[in-house]
């Protein structure tokens, strides 16, 4: 999913309406409510990654792999954020979006300090659902791998 000669920008409030999309997404995420996380995912959604050997395949697989990593970090007091920047968007005359955006993962345990997980590059592939979108594709790569 890159940029090409077809990609058109998106305009000033869909942009705004994305940037608030991720907001949403991931502050679910850290804030540990996986069901409602996994709901951005279409059904038959696909999570990419660089770390790993297999894609996740389905929200269900996804919903799945992300809890016990939640359980997990609750398990050793670990609080998780994600920071996301430098969000592009393209839309394309399908009517999908692409999206690729730097990630930051970090975390912190009580009276501990900030550890940085990685840096990541984040492409999505954005599907419209009613007044909002969901995930069909996610590729994360992480530097340095």
């Amino acid at each position: 999913m890159t940029r090409n000669a077809l990609d058109t920008p998106a305009p000033d409030q869909l942009y705004a309406q994305i940037q608030q999309f991720y907001a949403l997404h991931m502050g679910l995420l850290d804030d540990g409510a996986v069901d409602a996380w996994a709901s951005f995912f279409t059904p038959d959604a696909v999570f990419e990654d660089n770390t790993t050997p297999e894609p996740l395949r389905g929200r269900e697989a996804i919903r799945a792999t992300v809890r016990t990593r939640v359980e997990h970090l609750r398990a050793e007091r670990r609080q998780f954020r994600h920071w996301f920047g430098m969000v592009d968007v393209a839309v394309q005359p399908d009517g999908e979006l692409h999206t690729r955006m730097y990630a930051l993962a970090m975390s912190t345990v009580v009276d501990g300090p900030l550890r940085i997980h990685g840096h990541v590059v984040c492409r999505d592939r954005l599907i419209p659902r009613g007044g909002s979108w969901t995930v069909h594709n996610r590729r994360v790569e992480v530097d340095g791998v």
